[in-house]
């Protein structure tokens, strides 16, 4: 047995973190001047991103190592190796510190596996790793093999998402100010997705929110594989009728084994803003690279 820690990027609800054995470290935010630890668990995700659109300026900072050692070293103690599944790198620098964290934690315990998993993906594209990590325990795989096929398998995670207004990108250097004007001119929409270093990219545009989230469902019907197999996720920043919109046109296209909803959690989703609706499923190992 080893112990399967991620953060609170992954999105995933309580109920599932506590079902499936898996730890979590909290990311921060600060709210009219008070900070706050992400908590999926009693998130009102509607008054948060009201809140936003009515001006609320909410700031993110970098998780220190301390953090991720203060979590670690309890399972370390007790005898227990450590598997880290992690947000992507190419959007936040809190990976690093897990890093530097982990070179600590293995000088005071070397005889301990520490092994950190770059999922390459935030929301539920972390999550869902982190859940596949906790299937990988259950067959009985150790945490080297679990670490080893997590490693591969990030490639093919895919993400994918339309924002309501790109103000929220242009503040935080996803989109160039000219771009933006022009989306908040003539109503164009987005379409953007992880690349094969984890960071953000625009890799389309479409005129209109219905059409932005056809486009995400025919992503998902271009790209994906054996969804009767796997569990997909759908991420809203406070948009319930057009997630409902969107699973819709996923059901009726190609269903997958499951789909799981839930609200942005606040430090990824202050990013990218009220509006925003993401996909995330198993697909082609070209999707990223495109």
């Amino acid at each position: 047995m080893f112990c399967i820690f991620t953060d609170t990027s992954a999105n995933l609800s309580g109920e599932v973190l506590a079902a499936r054995k898996i730890e979590t470290v909290s990311f921060t935010y600060t709210k009219d001047g008070v900070e706050y630890a992400a908590d999926t668990k009693n998130f009102d995700g509607h008054a948060f991103y009201e809140a936003m659109r009515e001006g609320t300026k909410v700031q993110t900072a970098q998780i220190p190592p301390q953090v991720y050692i203060d979590h670690m070293e309890k399972p370390l103690s007790e005898g227990q190796d450590v598997l880290f599944v992690g947000m992507s790198s190419g959007i936040s620098g809190s990976y690093a510190s897990a890093e530097m964290a982990a070179q600590t934690l293995r000088e005071r315990f070397p005889e301990r596996k520490i092994r950190l998993v770059d999922t390459l993906s935030a929301s539920l594209g972390e999550g869902l790793q982190a859940v596949r990590a906790a299937d990988y325990r259950d067959e009985g795989l150790d945490v080297d093999a679990c670490y080893e096929r997590l490693m591969e398998e990030r490639h093919t995670m895919c993400q994918v998402f339309t924002v309501d207004d790109l103000k929220y990108l242009r503040h935080t250097g996803r989109l160039s100010a000219i771009k933006t004007i022009i989306g908040t001119v003539l109503g164009i929409k987005p379409l953007l997705k992880g690349d094969t270093e984890g960071k953000i990219v625009c890799f389309a545009r479409t005129r209109g929110r219905k059409l932005s989230i056809r486009e995400l469902a025919a992503q998902y019907a271009e790209h994906v594989v054996s969804p009767e197999t796997q569990t997909i996720g759908i991420a809203h920043a406070d948009c319930p009728e057009d997630t409902a919109f969107l699973k819709s046109l996923i059901e009726k296209t190609l269903p997958p084994r499951e789909i799981m909803t839930v609200f942005y959690e606040p430090v990824t989703g202050s990013h990218v803003g009220p509006g925003t609706l993401a996909l995330f499923f198993d697909g082609d190992a070209g999707f990223r690279g495109k």
